[in-house]
């Protein structure tokens, strides 16, 4: 059956706030490097306050995946809810800019438009401090199932089981899609949202989940291994298709029997490792929806990976579909 879209991202609608910044400040502020954090509204206030000079634009883990779908000239669509100031609409202008169909009613009340402090560090690795905001009141009457059975694989971020109401939601949808005959996909997002909700995960990877997307720490925290090896065998196990990137020693495949290790696309240098995942995710289902090869995909991952870690920010800078 031939889909209007071809991916649906349910996400967190989160604008980005990047700062470089060094090591002597995350210490001060108690911060543990490349982890990502959910704070209060006084305490984002506080980090804001302490931060240098800094670049605001729209992200959120999905929201970066789906601007990269659209660079490649995919057709996407995104659910997520931004609050009506002026973070949500700007929020909501920059994804409608670049073709990807946003449409989930603003709420009209209750907290702000959520945002995440990335504060970039002179390796380039990014630590993250979220307020989750108007983020929370996502829910299961934001899923259109009509919607959902539109587009070929439904993709959703692991953070969306910080919130119940969000997970419900993505249940809902998960159900709608397979309905349809659709397939349903799933990112990690976190080692430390993979110690929240391990057992969760597991279930979901076993009984729901089509394409699982993970980085070498998650899934070895899934499954609570101490070598890739181990949690290589362990996703065989379980996942239908499994995808699982290792920053420059590239990605890995697993299908059944099957496996397809592919090589890290060169960057021109390394500014900035936030996105790397959502854009790699981007790429690979991308080629995935339009019947390219397992190992296409992968490429197409890392080619998107290695454009977005060549300068600050997790959004494009060149179009993807000029790269490939």
């Amino acid at each position: 059956m031939k889909s209007a879209y071809d991916v649906l991202g349910i996400g967190n609608a989160i604008v980005d706030v990047l700062s470089r910044t060094d090591e002597a400040f995350l210490g001060r502020h108690g911060l543990v490097k490349g982890s990502m954090m959910l704070i209060d509204e006084e305490r984002a206030e506080t980090l804001y306050d302490a931060m240098g000079p800094a670049i605001e634009v729209s992200g959120g883990s999905c929201g970066n995946t789906m601007a990269g779908v659209a660079s490649f000239g995919g057709r996407g669509a995104y659910i997520g809810k931004v609050r009506d100031d002026q973070l949500g609409a700007v929020f909501g202008h920059d994804l409608r800019s670049i073709g990807v169909a946003f449409d989930t009613p603003k709420a009209e009340s209750g907290p702000s438009t959520a945002r995440c402090l990335i504060l970039i560090t002179p390796d380039a690795q990014r630590t993250m401090n979220t307020y989750l905001g108007a983020c929370t009141g996502l829910g299961p009457s934001d899923i259109d199932p009509a919607l959902v059975g539109s587009a070929a694989v439904t993709y959703v971020e692991g953070y969306l089981w910080d919130a119940p109401a969000a997970k419900q939601a993505v249940l809902k949808a998960f159900e709608a899609a397979h309905a349809q005959g659709r397939q349903v996909s799933i990112t990690l997002s976190d080692s430390f949202c993979v110690h929240r909700y391990r057992d969760e995960f597991r279930d979901l990877v076993r009984n729901r989940i089509d394409i699982l997307f993970g980085n070498e720490a998650e899934i070895k925290a899934l499954y609570q291994v101490e070598s890739f090896d181990e949690a290589m065998a362990a996703v065989r196990r379980e996942a239908r298709i499994a995808v699982l990137t290792r920053s420059e020693k590239g990605s890995v495949v697993i299908k059944g029997s099957e496996t397809w290790a592919v090589p890290a696309s060169p960057a021109a240098r390394i500014v900035d490792t936030t996105g790397a995942g959502d854009l790699y995710a981007a790429g690979f289902l991308f080629g995935f929806t339009h019947g390219k090869p397992l190992a296409e995909c992968a490429r197409l991952g890392g080619v998107a990976a290695a454009e977005i870690i060549s300068h600050v920010g997790a959004r494009p800078e060149q179009a993807l579909r000029e790269l490939i």
